[in-house]
């Protein structure tokens, strides 16, 4: 094991590796570190527990000019340990839903040069008040299940091109607090992006209401939504067994669905349908609507699938494509 950093305790490397070892792929992961005190504590305490076992990545947005010099921070705290590091260069114009844009590009490039270097699992630094503030926003949404399970400790890896890989989030019950005392104990100075702070973005509005009272609790946020994901993993489990009575032909699928079956199962096995012909995820509102239709004993069609629930077992294959009609609207003479 490698040599301690500065001020970080042996207790505080013992519930690390707990946390990791929950989580623990076979293979080498990726760390994305940022530069920022959640990303560097990550990778002080992956470098106590796995220090041969992991490669690091920072991804440079371009959309602040200290950016690159933060990336440089972070590939020289890599070198004097010791650890493989590359910096991604995107080029992201500001405007609207930049935040959205830029996650999408930086899973995007993490994912492809994870491909390309052999990399199992991308691991992030995701920890117990993150959890609160994204199950806060999604309560404001009118979350489902799903939504308000949060973000989970291992899950595919987002705008991956390979479903095998992964996302790894060790630090689900660690608090923010806890990870900026890391990087102080070790002498480290973070990076400081703006835009954490910048009230224009959702995400700061709620961790500002959520700072301003001390009635929020982010570790019983982050317990709830382990509750939670249990309660999901248990659909799953139950629409895996659903799922064996749907009838797969030449043409689509059949499925002679129980009339008292629950809706939320009810909704998970059109998902699978659904998916099963490669149609586009609907969103909740359209997917209720056509479970109700189906319920009716109507027909409907939703992403290009027909489903048909007026005779018997409900039959689902592709809708035929539509035909346009070229009519001659040229003047007429005469």
């Amino acid at each position: 094991m490698a040599e301690e950093s500065p001020g970080l305790m042996p207790e505080t490397t013992a519930r690390f590796a707990a946390s990791w070892q929950a989580v623990a792929p076979q293979g080498k992961v990726g760390l994305a570190v940022s530069g920022g005190p959640d990303s560097l504590a990550l990778l002080l305490l992956l470098h106590e527990v796995a220090p041969r076992n992991f490669h690091v990545v920072t991804v440079d947005h371009g959309l602040r000019p200290e950016s690159a010099d933060e990336a440089a921070m972070v590939a020289g705290l890599c070198n004097q340990r010791g650890i493989p590091h590359a910096t991604l260069p995107l080029s992201l114009a500001k405007g609207s839903a930049v935040q959205e844009r830029a996650r999408h590009a930086r899973y995007a490039a993490m994912a492809k040069w994870a491909l390309e270097s052999g990399i199992v699992a991308l691991v992030t630094a995701h920890h117990a008040d993150d959890q609160a503030e994204t199950m806060l926003m999604r309560l404001n949404r009118g979350a489902g299940l799903r939504g308000l399970a949060g973000m989970r400790s291992v899950a595919p890896l987002p705008y991956s091109p390979d479903t095998s890989l992964t996302l790894l989030r060790p630090l689900l019950t660690w608090r923010r607090s806890d990870l900026a005392r890391i990087v102080e104990q070790a002498g480290i100075c973070a990076a400081d992006d703006p835009s954490n702070r910048d009230h224009a973005y959702e995400r700061v509005r709620i961790r500002a209401v959520m700072a301003s009272t001390n009635f929020f609790d982010a570790k019983a946020f982050a317990t709830s939504a382990s509750y939670l994901a249990d309660a999901d993993a248990a659909l799953e489990w139950a629409t895996d067994v659903i799922w064996k009575d749907v009838a797969q032909g030449k043409k689509g699928f059949t499925w002679n669905a129980c009339p008292d079956l629950p809706y939320t199962l009810a909704l998970r096995v059109l998902e699978r349908i659904l998916a099963a012909f490669g149609a586009a995820f609907p969103r909740g509102p359209e997917l209720a609507r056509w479970l109700e239709i189906l319920r009716a004993g109507g027909v409907s069609t939703l992403g290009g699938i027909k489903g048909d629930a007026r005779a018997g077992p409900w039959r689902f294959t592709r809708a035929p494509e539509r035909r346009t009609v070229l009519r001659d609207r040229s003047p007429k003479n005469g």
